[in-house]
């Protein structure tokens, strides 16, 4: 089998596993429960109690309760005098939305998943400080990640759903889902703890795209580095977009949500479609998801400024070889390396480490060192 056929045939097979485990995966965990609405016009007289209010409106009575402020049950009795300040449709809506996401949850894998996540972070960690996440490891450690957190775990809960269905969520209806609150209150923590980490190692498409870049990288593909004030001007463009659809009721990610690939079932044609284009950049540009259009990659890439750990250069070892630059697979180490320009994002890979000659690079915790001003000056 000749080079091209061989990657050809490892890219396919790639991309059946994870849809094919992940249409397995879906059956074994079951269907999210059907949504509920209002079918039309609000029925409400004065003295109703909330079971005569949720009945004449086919409303969970839980919503109906709360809609009126209260979480108590049926012998609630409304006093039409007394509405919620936003109109009692809106707080129907806010409530029924509420409802529908807690419904829509399946709990027991939601934990599952943190679990599995702490677990496979903190053996990635001391791994990466020790240096010795390089070659082959690198990418076993990629398919475990896919394998785990996308086929066997699913599209849902991730860093990316935080942010965007928060946006939605609160554009469509005013409504808050606090759990997906705590969701990336944990993910902002572990991005301050150790650089970006949880998209690094447990994001299911984050790690899905580097596993595509490596292979297109063995395959002798040519690499794309597109500069990162081109990349974060569009990330920023479409986060502002995002806002601004979920505004006026709109959710501009879910038609072609590149997360769906774990849920095949949801992939619109035009979703489909627009996750073969990703993983075909993929092989070529480095997370192209990440660093074009994820709202939590902005997001994190904010709070990444203030991480404990980071990859650091120590300009004492440093022989100024460039070598650290050349493999990193985009342009955040030669930021780091010369501190000459904003540092883009960081997925702590490691590929600088496996690549210093001289020891210089390290995933430590501390500030950043600066270097000696003619440290990299041109002879």
């Amino acid at each position: 089998m000749n080079k091209k056929l061989k990657f050809l045939t490892v890219a396919g097979a790639l991309a059946a596993v994870v849809i094919a485990g992940s249409l397995f995966s879906s059956r074994l965990w079951g269907e999210k429960a059907g949504k509920a609405a209002l079918a039309g016009p609000l029925v409400y007289s004065q003295g109703m109690t909330a079971a005569q209010f949720a009945a004449a409106n086919n409303l969970p009575p839980e919503v109906a309760a709360a809609s009126f402020g209260s979480r108590e049950g049926g012998f609630h009795y409304y006093d039409m005098n007394a509405l919620p300040s936003d109109g009692l449709r809106a707080s129907v809506e806010r409530e029924l939305a509420l409802y529908n996401e807690r419904a829509s949850k399946n709990w027991l894998k939601i934990i599952l998943k943190f679990v599995m996540w702490a677990a496979f972070l903190l053996t990635v960690f001391p791994l990466l400080r020790r240096g010795l996440v390089k070659g082959a490891l690198r990418n076993w450690l990629y398919l475990a990640g896919v394998l785990i957190f996308g086929v066997a775990l699913g599209a849902d809960p991730s860093p990316m759903g935080t942010v965007k269905d928060a946006i939605v969520l609160y554009g469509q209806s005013g409504a808050v889902f606090l759990p997906r609150l705590k969701a990336l209150g944990i993910f902002l923590l572990l991005v301050v703890l150790a650089n970006k980490f949880i998209c690094s190692w447990g994001c299911q498409l984050g790690v899905l795209q580097d596993l595509y870049f490596r292979l297109g990288r063995s395959a002798g593909l040519k690499r794309w580095r597109l500069p990162f004030v081109f990349t974060n001007t569009v990330r920023v463009l479409f986060f502002i977009a995002l806002i601004l659809a979920a505004m006026m009721g709109s959710d501009i990610i879910a038609p072609v949500d590149p997360f769906k690939i774990y849920s095949p079932l949801a992939l619109t044609i035009w979703g489909a479609g627009f996750v073969t284009l990703l993983l075909a950049a993929s092989l070529l540009l480095y997370r192209p998801w990440c660093h074009l259009l994820c709202p939590f990659g902005l997001v994190g890439w904010l709070a990444e400024k203030i991480s404990v750990y980071k990859i650091k250069v120590d300009y004492a070892k440093c022989v100024a070889c460039g070598a650290c630059e050349q493999a990193c697979p985009s342009t955040v180490m030669g930021a780091i390396l010369k501190r000459d320009r904003v540092i883009p994002d960081c997925f702590s890979c490691g590929d600088c480490l496996a690549a210093c000659p001289s020891g210089a690079i390290s995933f430590s915790a501390g500030r950043r060192q600066r270097p000696p001003a003619d440290k990299f000056k041109k002879s």
